[in-house]
Formats: structure tokens, sequence, C-alpha cells
């Protein structure tokens, strides 16, 4: 779980330090940074995919410098415009200054585990001693895609692929060609994706492995006199919307699509 939120330079936050509970809500009044913050934590998870220079928007100089701690480790990036280079097109890209992963929740020295400083990457190892694994890694390329591996580097692969685990669904699509509403290959699902495509799965891993009776509850009580169940035709799941004051519609689609019924939205498990 993370524990601190920091963010310099990005859009209207300039210098930003957040601590983290297991649920938070950010409010405030329009223009004051809450969508500034939510996308800055979106540009943290770029990192762990290799897309953060894509992920950055280009208007002004940029400055940035984005990290977050948790229990276990913390990670830091620093972002600047390259030196003008007439031959590139792509001289408004911004390139990778600084990176440094640690371990604990204060970032020190004595604490650092992984470097990267322009184009060289260190690792720490036993004694204090501290080895060169990368001399020329791009300016856009993060060491958490090229450096991360279980022999050179196994706590940049551990932050790594945390990071890949968080969601994000505040594009999630509810409109009836949305991914959540048209049938998947069902398996077992532990984590919604992003864009709810397995919802149907995730549901029906709940029913199975997880706390099924308190996700009921939690339909029950969100939308009243609604219930879950999941479609599942040629290894398909399918999932509609089923409440008291629908069974006649209920009872259609059932007939039509199989026995199955499943209805919309997943409550936090």
């Amino acid at each position: 779980m993370l524990s601190v939120l920091a963010i310099s330079n990005y859009r209207s936050l300039r210098n930003l330090t957040v601590p983290l509970q297991r649920l938070n809500v950010i409010t405030g009044p329009n223009g004051s940074g809450k969508s500034s913050l939510y996308r800055a934590l979106r540009l943290l998870a770029d990192t762990a995919q290799g897309h953060i220079v894509q992920g950055t928007r280009r208007k002004h100089p940029v400055n940035l410098r984005l990290g977050f701690a948790g229990e276990e480790f913390g990670y830091l990036i620093d972002m600047g415009l390259p030196k003008p280079d007439t031959t590139s097109m792509f001289s408004l890209d911004p390139e990778i200054k600084q990176e440094a992963i640690w371990h604990g929740s204060t970032l020190r020295s004595s604490t650092i585990l992984v470097e990267r400083h322009g184009g060289i990457v260190c690792v720490r190892r036993e004694h204090n001693e501290r080895s060169i694994v990368a001399d020329s890694l791009a300016p856009f390329d993060s060491m958490m895609t090229d450096i991360a591996d279980p022999r050179n580097a196994p706590e940049m692969l551990v932050l790594r692929e945390s990071i890949r685990a968080w969601r994000f669904y505040d594009h999630f699509r509810t409109d009836a060609e949305s991914p959540a509403r048209l049938p998947q290959i069902g398996t077992r699902t532990l984590i919604l994706a992003n864009d709810g495509s397995d919802l149907a799965a995730a549901i029906q891993t709940i029913n199975e492995i997880g706390d099924n009776q308190a996700l009921d509850a939690a339909v029950s009580d969100a939308f009243p006199g609604s219930r879950v169940a999941v479609v599942s035709t040629s290894g398909r799941f399918h999932w509609l919307w089923n409440s008291m004051a629908c069974c006649a519609r209920w009872t259609l689609r059932s007939s039509r699509m199989g026995r199955y019924v499943i209805c919309f939205g997943l409550p936090h498990s």
C-alpha cells in the first residue's frame, strides 16, 4: 500500500506531498488540482509500462518530479527537457534525468537500492558496494522497464510488477458497446481490468473463491432487490442487469441467453 505521494511541477501542482491511507477522498473546487493529482498517479503507473515520456503533455518547459513511498519500497523519477537539438523532431520530448528506488518510507543515501543518473544505472550490492548494470540507457526509457530482472535488480522487478497491478477506472465505459458489456472469454480474475472487459469473470471469481455473500449484500444495499449471477455460453461470460423491478425483462433474456444472469456493477471486496 502507498503511504505517500509526492508531485513537483506537474500542471498546477508545484510542490505537493500527500499522505495516503487505504481509502482516500480528494475534494476541492474546480481548478484546484484534483485531476492533476490523479493524472500524476497515472503517470507514475506508466513508468512500469514504458509509457512515461509519451504520457507527458508539453506546452511549457518540463521540470517534473514524481514519487511515492510504500511500506516496502519507494520510487522517484525526475524529468526535464533535453538540450536543444535541431537535428531531431523530438526536441520537445522530456528526458529522464534521474530515477531512484529505496527501501522503506524515507529516501536517504543509506536506503537507496537502485539509482539512475543520466544513462547510468547502479545497483547496491552486499557490503554497500555499487555495481553499474547499465551505462547507456536511453533518455526516453525508464530503468523500470529496461533493467528490471531477477538477477541484476530483483527489488526493481518486484516494484515494477506491483505498479503494473494498479488499476484506474476513471474511463470505465458503461455504454451498450463498452468492453464490460460484451461477451468475453472467462478466466479467473483477481483484479478487474481498467476497461472492465473481465467484469463477469471477476464477479464469478468472487462467487467461487471469494466472499460471495459480501458481494450479494453490497449489491443489494446499493440496488435494492438486485442480485448477481453469471452467464457462460461456450466459455464466454455475459452479464445482465437484474432487479425485482424488471423481472419480466430478466425472464425474457434468461430464456434467450441461457440460465445465468448478472447485474451491472462490482463493489469493492
